[in-house]
């Protein structure tokens, strides 16, 4: 039990926040009349919030290394404009452009990434700078007109569903995948639990690690049940799937995030350790541009045209999906998962503020109220966890038993004749 209560007190914002999205949606489900997980929704909304979850992987990257990016939306934006053009006016095939676009995209992520890590100028000043610098040259690149349609081949990027294998009236390949990504999500938490044990660090029993386990594998294959004898999973479902569970591998389990984690706790001390912490923060920010671009070819797909204003605000919603996931503001906090679960909850939430009628201004409040809650939480736990540590450092350790009579003149004689050479 000490451990439980251990590891639920050091991980209470991750479990808060999975907690908070399952009420989100029951609260949700019964307001909208069942409305909210039919499978066509459910559909739409992972569709409608694809590009947030791509964006809130790559800001909860640059927020871990104790940084921020402001212009992800702006980025969002010109990239996807730039192959708006590349693929309507230049005529180039989609197999073409989406690799261009994304090395657009890091050349943008690299450009950034060079005055924050080797010139020195704030994250914050270096990415507003990126906002106003982007969104303008998509006006200019797009002479403020949209350009659509667009190919059918870029479409199918937004709205396109993996193809079924026969008709068995459930998706076939939805349900293989889910078995698979169950499976890999179970493997990950046993290897974690393996590892903190190594470590000497508190885990919780086998059983309970065991029924954590399970209720993950069951929330996934339910969810993809819904999406199996629907239209089956998402072409970019599937693209989230491969990020999520490749983020998390390389954060998890890599030197790479150990590096990045480094970084966001201390970059002094990882310096000291011989963390290369300007190389670090310079391929965070690389990282995200090339996740940025890629948000940019979903969204621009999704909306079949490139439009001047196109990304307004993503970067806020990505970057209070980071915070609401568990990300801390001071760095070296952080998970992917996290970062999927805070981008879900505002996800739900838009969803089903719009399915009972709740106008935007509504949604807009509530959902400032959510995330200033997020991160006052996160402070809380911290200094509560930090009052934890300093109260049992200063709390003294019990007087020795004292020696039976005798003993400590014996044992003093011996360590005088010990000590003293010759004898």
């Amino acid at each position: 039990m000490n451990a439980i209560r251990d590891v639920l007190r050091n991980n209470a914002r991750q479990y808060g926040m999975v907690i908070a999205l399952a009420i989100i949606v029951i609260l949700f489900q019964i307001l909208t009349g069942g409305l909210l997980l039919r499978p066509l929704n459910i559909t739409n909304l992972i569709m409608q919030n694809s590009y947030v979850l791509i964006l809130a992987i790559g800001v909860m990257l640059v927020i871990v290394t104790g940084h921020i990016d402001l212009s992800v939306g702006s980025v969002v934006a010109f990239v996807g404009a730039v192959s708006a053009i590349m693929l309507t006016g230049w005529g180039l095939p989609m197999p073409v452009v989406v690799p261009l676009a994304l090395v657009l995209g890091a050349l943008i992520g690299a450009w950034q990434g060079f005055w924050i890590a080797y010139v020195r100028i704030p994250a914050f000043i270096v990415t507003l700078a990126g906002m106003l610098v982007f969104r303008g040259a998509t006006m200019v690149v797009l002479g403020g007109e949209s350009i659509g349609p667009l190919p059918e081949s870029l479409r199918a990027l937004a709205s396109g569903f993996v193809p079924d294998i026969g008709d068995t009236g459930v998706h076939v390949p939805t349900m293989v995948l889910a078995v698979a990504a169950a499976a890999v999500l179970v493997w990950l938490r046993w290897r974690t639990r393996a590892r903190n044990l190594r470590y000497e660090l508190p885990v919780a029993s086998p059983a309970t690690t065991a029924a954590a386990s399970a209720a993950t594998a069951l929330v996934v294959l339910v969810f993809a049940y819904a999406l199996a004898v629907y239209n089956g999973i998402p072409v970019v479902g599937l693209l989230l799937i491969v990020l999520i569970v490749g983020y998390s591998f390389v954060m998890n389990s890599t030197t790479t995030g150990r590096h990045i984690y480094a970084v966001g706790g201390s970059e002094k001390a990882a310096m000291l350790s011989g963390v290369k912490t300007k190389r670090t923060t310079f391929w965070v920010f690389v990282n995200m541009g090339v996740l940025s671009a890629l948000a940019g070819l979903v969204f621009t797909a999704r909306l079949n045209a490139a439009t001047p204003r196109a990304g307004t605000m993503f970067e806020l919603d990505a970057i209070a999906a980071a915070f609401i996931g568990g990300a801390s503001a001071s760095g070296g906090v952080g998970t992917v998962i996290g970062a999927v679960v805070g981008a879900l909850v505002m996800g739900v939430m838009n969803n089903g503020m719009s399915l009972i009628g709740l106008g935007v201004d509504w949604q807009q409040l509530i959902k400032g109220l959510v995330l200033l809650a997020a991160v006052a939480f996160d402070i809380y736990n911290k200094k509560r966890v930090g009052s934890g540590r300093a109260h049992a450092a200063s709390t003294p350790a019990p007087d020795p038993a004292p020696a039976p009579p005798g003993d400590a003149g014996d044992r003093a004689a011996s360590g005088a004749g010990a000590g003293r050479p010759g004898g």
